[in-house]
């Protein structure tokens, strides 16, 4: 069970400091008051979701292996890295802490000048018109099976034989800030099905619509990457 509540509490933070960081400190808030904090903007809000990764690798990776995103968890069962059972306990604890971390961040915002859960609420993913740079479905499902594959290659070759295991984290949380950097105006990023199910639960409207993209695409580019990195990189003994 440490296993199971070190996901829990790796996705918890990864959502209420990512989404948190969209919400709360993304732009200006309230807008209406003329010296209020500049917001952090797109850069702030990938940092944040990169920087949770690093600390959380360190912090749970002993113990878990901070997968922290069913995708990572459904490519380690397909590389043989990862048990069945595992597999399962690590998606439930990890759409718990997901759905707890938006609850926190609601109960956190309800009450602060000017919010509203509009559509998208709580930093959802999404696409297509009023959303964010507009983009097509194709285009969304695109980005994130190509950006889950690049992320799950990093993944697998930095903690692998061939990698660095004490430079790990930070190679796998630099290249998280560099996927939400391109993604983030597309489909808001997510690369990760914990991530967008716990917003998506209790945003509802088109954010649940949606969140079929945010599960399917994620999880094909992960077994992709699985695939690839099977057949084609992984030292052999």
């Amino acid at each position: 069970m440490k296993k199971y509540l070190a996901e829990f509490i790796g996705t918890f933070s990864l959502v209420l400091f990512g989404c948190g960081a969209a919400v709360v400190a993304g732009k200006t808030i309230p807008i209406t008051i003329a010296d209020a904090p500049i917001g952090i903007g797109l850069l702030g809000i990938s940092l944040a979701f990169g920087l949770t990764v690093v600390v959380m690798a360190y912090a749970i990776g002993p113990i878990s292996g901070c997968h922290i995103n069913p995708a990572i968890s459904i490519a380690m069962l397909v590389a043989k890295k990862l048990s069945l059972a595992d597999t399962i306990g690590y998606i439930i604890a990890q759409m718990a802490g997901a759905t707890v971390a938006a609850c926190a961040l609601l109960a956190i915002q309800k009450d602060a000048p000017g919010f509203s859960m509009g559509e998208w609420a709580l930093g959802s993913n999404g696409w297509g018109p009023g959303y964010l740079g507009n983009y097509s479905t194709t285009a969304a499902f695109i980005v994130e099976v190509l950006l889950t594959f690049i992320f799950l290659f990093v993944i697998f070759a930095t903690t692998s034989r061939l990698g660095n295991p004490n430079m790990a984290g930070l190679a796998i949380g630099l290249t998280l800030v560099l996927i939400h950097l391109v993604a983030i105006p597309i489909t808001g990023t997510s690369v990760n099905p914990a991530r967008s199910f716990g917003p998506a639960v209790l945003a509802g409207g088109k954010a649940l619509q949606q969140l079929w993209l945010f599960i399917v695409a994620p999880i094909a580019g992960g077994i992709l990457a699985a695939i690839t990195w099977r057949a084609i990189f992984e030292p052999k003994e």
